[in-house]
């Protein structure tokens, strides 16, 4: 809900003048995802999902016809999942008996995660006004941006400095599974 919408500086400057905006779609273009154990626990694992999305808005600016906006929108969700960790004891014909690799290699058989998503559905949008004051309505937390995200635009994103915003509210569905490679016999 309310995602903030990392336009282009191009699109920033025709938010900034527009009398209104509203987003017409949005595209999931990325995810990062990231597994780690959790501490003190060996059987589960924390998932850091962030999913990148093109935003595209249309802004009117005056009686003209609306203009296009692009932008990035993120959004990191955690899932923490039961994923049983396998330490297996591995014998291979190949290995020589007290040779320098030990007679046997204690591996694990860390999980991978998996997450499936459908395509975003544009639930609402909104512009809001950046306040100068100390009421807390500024947004002081900086987003990491991928270079691979970044050039993925046509122009640079702005990620401070600007007098409006566009906010975005999406709804997905996912799924987030782990997985790991288990050898049948």
């Amino acid at each position: 809900e309310d995602l903030r919408v990392y336009l282009t500086s191009g699109s920033q400057a025709l938010l900034d003048t527009a009398a209104s905006a509203k987003v017409r779609c949005a595209e999931l273009i990325d995810t990062y995802i990231d597994v780690e154990p959790v501490a003190f626990d060996r059987n589960h694992y924390c998932i850091d999902v962030t999913f990148y999305y093109r935003i595209l808005a249309d802004a009117t600016i005056g009686n003209n016809r609306p203009a296009s906006l692009c932008g990035l929108a993120v959004f990191s969700k955690r899932a923490v999942l039961c994923g049983e960790d396998s330490s297996a004891h591995i014998f291979r014909s190949d290995m020589i008996p007290g040779g320098p690799d030990g007679p046997a290699i204690r591996s694990t058989n860390r999980p991978t995660a998996v997450v499936e998503v459908l395509d975003p559905m544009v639930l609402n949008s909104k512009v809001k006004s950046v306040c100068e004051c100390d009421c807390g309505c500024k947004d002081t937390t900086m987003v990491q941006i991928p270079d691979n995200i970044s050039r993925m635009f046509d122009g640079e994103l702005v990620l401070a400095g600007e007098n409006r915003r566009l906010l975005v509210t999406l709804g997905q569905f996912s799924v987030i599974r782990l997985e790991r490679n288990a050898q049948l016999v």
